[in-house]
């Protein structure tokens, strides 16, 4: 099969490489489609945190964002699996320790990150061969594109529940990327007020093309009482923002990391009663996710600009725009090459 394999920072192959075989208690995936995701793009500059714990090293196979069907099932997995369209968790816990007992596996000490962490190859390639514990079964009604955005979008919508926001109250979004706009688009079918606050300079006409009336940027961003605010951002100032915007009483959502520590004061988290969370994973959210999109309470889809082959895949990690891109913030990736993307 073809890989997308990251080599060292700022290189890469697609190489030609042997097919997965399922092991016990795993299913080998034939890959439809894969999201890139910003931390894809620090693996590919070498500033993702693992590779200097330990947790990951070159060569790397990336890809977390993914859906396809099952194409074989090991020993020990119900042969049913075969032929269904599943996308998969990307925490993979040991299933031993205390915390996944307790079915916190995404925070298990020991986990595996398909395409991240422990050595465990990603989906840019034609095959990914994953525990079937890990698959979430998909209906007809979600497709392709909505597919990759599961993983995503279970963990915008756990930041989205986490703002505990009701119809009439006010939430602000800090960054209108991938995870921002899933993030509002949650936030919206709760019945909420939206705002979001996007980088100076960017233009508002994607989020307004979203229906999105409220985007701001830090000169323009009007002083409104909020009720919640969601940091999606990777700016190391916005998380003692989100704390300064928010009411008193209110809740701060932290699902956006910056590349270097962020201060937070928590004499005034204390003084303003506020209560602040921190989301991870998509894991508890991915059901949901997928019963949200089934339904179309929320709809994706316009999020994705472009679906490249493997061979475009390097270019995009390094910032670039594929040629004929839409106005979107996400690329997706078509393993198997654009024409098989329907």
């Amino acid at each position: 099969m073809r890989a997308f394999v990251l080599t060292a920072p700022g290189a890469y192959e697609v190489q030609d490489l042997p097919a997965p075989v399922a092991a016990p208690g795993e299913v080998v995936v034939d890959v439809e489609r894969v999201g890139v995701c910003g931390t894809d793009m620090e693996f590919f500059t070498g500033a993702m945190a693992y590779l200097h714990q330990g947790h990951s090293s070159y060569p790397l196979r990336p890809g977390h964002e993914w859906c396809g069907r099952v194409a074989a099932v090991g020993d020990g997995v119900d042969p049913e699996w075969t032929g269904r369209r599943v996308m998969g968790d990307t925490m993979l816990g040991c299933g031993r320790c205390r915390r996944c007992l307790r079915g916190a596996q995404h925070v298990c000490e020991k986990r595996q990150e398909v395409g991240i962490r422990g050595g465990r190859a990603g989906a840019l390639a034609e095959q990914l061969a994953v525990p079937a514990a890990s698959l979430h079964a998909l209906p007809d009604s979600v497709d392709a594109v909505l597919g990759a955005l599961v993983e995503p979008g279970g963990n915008a919508l756990r930041a989205a529940r986490a703002t505990a926001a009701h119809a009439g109250d006010r939430v602000l979004v800090l960054g209108a990327g991938t995870i921002g706009l899933l993030v509002a688009l949650f936030v919206r079918a709760g019945g909420a007020e939206v705002h979001l606050l996007d980088r100076p300079g960017n233009s508002p006409a994607f989020p307004h093309s979203l229906g999105f009336e409220h985007v701001w940027d830090e000169g323009s961003l009007p002083q409104l009482p909020f009720d919640a605010v969601v940091d999606a951002s990777n700016a190391i100032h916005l998380p003692r923002r989100a704390l300064e915007l928010v009411e008193p009483g209110g809740r701060v959502v932290y699902i956006g990391l910056a590349g270097e520590p962020s201060l937070v004061d928590t004499r005034r988290l204390v003084l303003k009663d506020v209560s602040a969370v921190g989301v991870l994973s998509a894991s508890p959210g991915l059901d949901a996710t997928i019963r949200a999109y089934a339904s179309g309470t929320v709809d994706p889809r316009p999020l994705v600009a472009a679906t490249v082959g493997l061979d475009e895949v390097g270019p995009v990690l390094a910032g670039g725009r594929p040629a004929g891109a839409g106005p979107g913030p996400k690329v997706h990736v078509s393993p198997r090459g654009v024409e098989a993307a329907g």
